[in-house]
């Protein structure tokens, strides 16, 4: 089902080399993350990482402020009206099955937590830019408090 709404761009990487970058994403310890985790710690906040037993696995858990934080990429969890969110030319439809089948996950997993106790925090990759940083790690502690 194609969305008019993404814009779409050609790729600018052969099928080999597109296939390696999408090899090296990972899952966690990303470079976003240890960011986030670094800038707690150094608040004076202690947190748990990937904590299996809840739903979603959130990247970190703050149990004494019963908040849990996801740190997305914007590609892969379709952060909407952003920049980096740009659909690939190619297996367009693909791509666009699998944002979405993220996103419904990610809003399944936020209910949960919430209907758990939780409070859920999302952090999008674009936020922690060097121009958005020190705001967004601000708002993410008055958020915990």
């Amino acid at each position: 089902m194609f969305n008019p709404y993404f814009c779409l761009m050609s790729d600018v990487h052969d099928a080999e080399t597109r296939s390696y970058n999408m090899r090296q994403i990972k899952g966690k310890d990303t470079k976003h993350e240890i960011m986030v985790r670094r800038f707690l710690f150094s608040r004076g906040f202690r947190y748990r990482l990937n904590d299996k037993k809840l739903p979603g696995k959130p990247d970190i858990v703050l149990p004494k402020y019963n908040t849990v934080i996801f740190i997305n990429g914007c590609f892969l969890h379709g952060h909407d009206n952003c920049k980096c969110f740009v659909i690939p030319k190619t297996r367009t439809e693909w791509w666009l099955q699998k944002i979405a089948r993220n996103k419904q996950v990610d809003s399944n997993n936020f209910q949960i937590l919430q209907v758990l106790g939780w409070q859920v925090l999302t952090i999008f990759e674009c936020e922690l830019k060097k121009e958005n940083r020190d705001k967004t790690l601000d708002e993410l502690i008055k958020k915990i408090h």
